[in-house]
């Protein structure tokens, strides 16, 4: 049984507690027993798998809904946003019920952004790739409309600060969610095309290396990215296996701004 198996069977009392218990209890509208044997509790230690991918799930949909609401309106593009990532999912209807429950509670003004991220972080126990995706899937939610407003831009600056993320890997995260519409072919919300210096710029900048960079010095920064997005790698750490398709997803986005570069470089 997986982690949402084990949710609904009311093996959650040592799942979590705080504001991530008290979110995902209200969505699923349970009083979670917490009369759980020894081995089971063990399985919920703090780190443990299972437990991660519950707080992901919960703290991805309920600050989706946060951002969302941040500039005073929930645009049709931001809710066509969620349900693209719950579609991506193949969430069943109890998933995506919950998920949109908790999107719905972000919105509300008593959502304790703060809290909420303060928590995540210690769920994810250092597992920084993790939370990388996690703000990618977040940051891809901000531009569902096409821009930033300075709201959301405060919101994510939050969300940057609480995470320990530094201001230039935070920009980088932002250069993959930006050019990522032109690469991949299956990305969260797909743009017009784009010049053939315009693509070649921004496949640099996916991979967050300068034009100037030497072939080895390219070849470096692609692995280290795949391996970052791996995503049976970011299963393991705690990503929902129903988000696979999201870090695939990016993994040909990364993969096709390489080639692209590569493909260049042997022409010259």
């Amino acid at each position: 049984m997986n982690w949402w198996g084990k949710l609904l069977g009311g093996a959650f009392g040592y799942l979590l507690a705080g504001p991530l218990g008290a979110l995902i209890g209200a969505a699923l509208g349970h009083n979670f027993d917490k009369g759980l044997g020894r081995t089971l509790r063990e399985q919920f230690e703090p780190g443990a798998q299972e437990r991660v991918q519950t707080a992901f799930f919960t703290t991805l949909f309920s600050i989706m809904g946060h951002l969302a609401k941040a500039d005073g309106k929930v645009t049709e593009h931001e809710i066509e946003l969620a349900r693209n990532v719950m579609q991506r999912m193949n969430l069943g209807e109890d998933m995506r019920r919950t998920a949109i429950n908790l999107f719905n509670q972000g919105k509300q003004p008593e959502f304790s952004l703060d809290s909420v991220l303060q928590q995540f972080r210690a769920e994810c126990h250092r597992r920084r790739n993790l939370m990388q995706m996690f703000v990618e899937i977040l940051m891809h939610a901000a531009y569902a409309d096409g821009n930033v407003h300075p709201a959301e831009q405060a919101v994510l600056e939050k969300v940057r600060v609480a995470l320990g993320f530094s201001r230039q890997e935070f920009n980088h995260i932002e250069a993959l969610v930006r050019n990522a519409q032109h690469f991949g072919g299956g990305g969260f919300n797909q743009g017009s095309s784009v010049s053939p210096q315009a693509a070649l710029r921004e496949a640099y900048e996916i991979l967050g290396v300068d034009q100037s960079a030497s072939d080895a010095d390219v070849k470096k920064a692609y692995r280290r990215l795949m391996n970052q997005h791996h995503p049976d790698k970011l299963v393991a750490k705690g990503l929902p296996e129903e988000m696979m398709k999201l870090a695939t997803e990016k993994t040909q986005e990364i993969k096709e701004a390489y080639e692209l570069i590569k493909n260049t470089r042997a022409k010259k």
